[in-house]
């Protein structure tokens, strides 16, 4: 049997690369969704696909009981952002024509709130999971991977710094910009405090790029993180641009969002997406991502973990990508899988994860630090 992939937002950065890669699956049928059924078209042509592969005019704001009856797909994989400003209604869809639904999505009360649709998505037995991204799918492996050389892991501390020659969209741009400048909720010491996006500048020293900034973003991790692994006293997840002159702007903006000078970034993100355009001749296409553990070592001394992942050639973007692609490979060759709806997480372990990077130009770097 092929199944039918639907990958919503097909021939968008991360539905593209999704579909170039699933392309050659002879278990796999390609159907490109999108708001233009001559991009979508001409995108499925431009492909070289195991089998034919189809355009669709897929809109999310539209009716998509009948856009899915349709189409008729077996798995969905919704890649259109941001996923800030939308509910699950491409969920429940897929639950009421009885197909598979993975998403892309990183904010963090979509994902964590996914499991509302758990009853439903059991009644038909189909797997329905958001997060399916670096956020909370590789993150929580990461840690997951680490946990048993821990007693007890009490904090983590980890980023993501992206490349200034990346294809950056304007619904990722959106993403970002929406929580410059706002109130986070995340664990600190114990409990949960608020901090602001962008804020608590600091600087890590990546093996081989150098110097990155980075500030406080939000994600799902910091509403799942502290009942996943309750020895936690304390999480913290940041981002930045690889030039620090662009780091520094976008905090300076934050500080006006907090102060209430501005309304949300977010309004103005095709216009500074602009602007960051014009700073790509002192970028690279150099991108990373860390993550430190902290806690105590089952002889009783403090213990520490690091962890790197550096993308060159512009490869950093694929990154996020890899859960999607091998989630639906996974279903379309009728792997068993618990249904449910769920968050991203014990779904795919580390080695799976960075075994599907392995033709990219990534380095993965591990390090062991007794405090």
């Amino acid at each position: 049997m092929v199944a039918r992939v639907l990958i919503i937002g097909g021939y968008g950065n991360f539905g593209s690369y999704i579909a170039r890669s699933l392309a050659s699956d002879a278990s796999i049928r390609l159907l490109i969704g999108g708001r233009s059924a001559a991009k979508a078209k001409a995108f499925s042509a431009s492909l070289e696909p195991a089998h034919v592969a189809e355009g669709h005019a897929i809109d999310i704001d539209g009716d998509l009981t009948e856009a899915l009856g349709r189409v008729a797909p077996d798995i969905v994989i919704h890649t259109t952002g941001p996923f800030q400003t939308q509910d699950h209604r491409v969920a429940r869809a897929c639950i009421a024509q009885r197909c598979h639904y993975i998403d892309l999505a990183d904010a963090r009360a979509f994902v964590a709130t996914i499991g509302r649709l758990d009853a439903e998505a059991r009644a038909k037995n189909l797997l329905v999971v958001s997060g399916a991204s670096s956020v909370p799918c590789l993150t929580a492996a990461v840690i997951d991977a680490y946990l048993p050389s821990f007693a007890r892991l009490e904090a983590v501390d980890y980023g993501i710094s992206a490349a200034q020659h990346t294809n950056r969209g304007l619904a990722t741009t959106s993403a970002v910009l929406s929580y410059v400048g706002k109130p986070i909720e995340i664990l600190r010491d114990g409990a949960m405090k608020t901090v602001y996006g962008w804020e608590d500048t600091h600087v890590v020293r990546y093996p081989g790029l150098g110097t990155r900034l980075f500030g406080n973003c939000d994600i799902p991790d910091l509403a799942l993180f502290p009942e996943r692994y309750p020895t936690l006293r304390s999480m913290r997840f940041c981002a930045g641009h690889e030039l620090k002159t662009l780091h520094i702007g976008t905090r300076m903006l934050g500080a006006l969002v907090r102060l209430g000078l501005i309304g949300s970034l977010s309004n103005h993100a095709g216009s500074l997406l602009k602007l960051a355009f014009a700073f790509d001749r002192f970028g690279s296409g150099q991108s990373g991502f860390h993550m430190f553990m902290r806690g105590v070592g089952h002889g009783g001394a403090p213990q520490q973990r690091r962890f790197w992942i550096v993308a060159r050639s512009g490869h950093g973007p694929y990154i996020p990508c890899m859960p999607a692609i091998l989630l639906a490979r996974r279903l379309a060759r009728g792997w068993a899988v618990r249904p449910g709806a769920m968050p991203c997480v014990d779904l795919i372990d580390l080695d799976s994860y960075l075994g599907a990077l392995s033709d990219l130009d990534i380095e993965v770097i591990r390090d062991e630090i007794n405090a």
